[in-house]
Formats: C-alpha cells, structure tokens, sequence
C-alpha cells in the first residue's frame, strides 16, 4: 500500500510525503503507483523548475517528501498553495477509486 501525508499548518500547505508501494499490479505495469508517482514528481517539478521555489525534497527507494522552505514571499508561498492543493486533490481522487492500495491523509501541523 501507498500511503501519503500531506502536512498543513494553519497557515496552509506545508509538503507531503509518500511512501511504499500500491501492490495493484506487477512492476511496470502498476497503473496506480505510476499516477502517484506522476503527481508527487509533477510537484516536485513544478515547486522547483515552474515556480522557482527551492523545496526541501528527499527521495529514497519508495519514498518522496517535499517540504515548502519557511522562508517564502508571500507571493512564491500562494503559488505553492495552488499547486500543492491540485496535487492533494488529485491524490484523493485516485484514493476514492483506489482506497485498497493508497491511503491520503492531510495531518495538521503547528507550523
């Protein structure tokens, strides 16, 4: 199973971090993992290159985590709330279809 934490303070989208594997098909033709993957890596991708923020990212063998630095102009930190929310939204959206392989949960944090 897959499982992905999304963290937010009061003040919004912290980062996430994803872990393990979905177990819904064999190797490289996993369909559930790959839009996991594809989501949380699309993340990455776009914090970094699209929006020119340097995330705080750790990547080891099944697991991602990406952080939003805490030191963020106000307008770099909306941007990040906007892209981090798609990606919420679409990891709880293959949660609903595939809750037996990927588990969401957003934590509250205290910032």
């Amino acid at each position: 199973m897959t499982f992905v934490t999304l963290f937010r303070s009061p003040c919004g989208w912290e980062g996430f971090r994803a872990r393990g594997h979905t177990g819904y098909a064999d190797h490289g033709e996993d369909i559930v993992c790959a839009a996991v993957s594809a989501l949380t890596q699309t993340a990455v991708l776009g914090l970094e290159e699209t929006l020119a923020i340097a995330a705080e990212v750790a990547i080891e063998d099944g697991q991602l985590s990406c952080f939003l630095p805490n030191s963020l102009d106000q307008e770099k930190w909306e941007h990040g709330q906007i892209l981090l929310d798609t990606v919420f939204r679409g990891l709880k959206a293959i949660a609903d279809e595939y809750g037996q392989f990927v588990k969401v949960e957003e934590v509250e944090s205290c910032g």
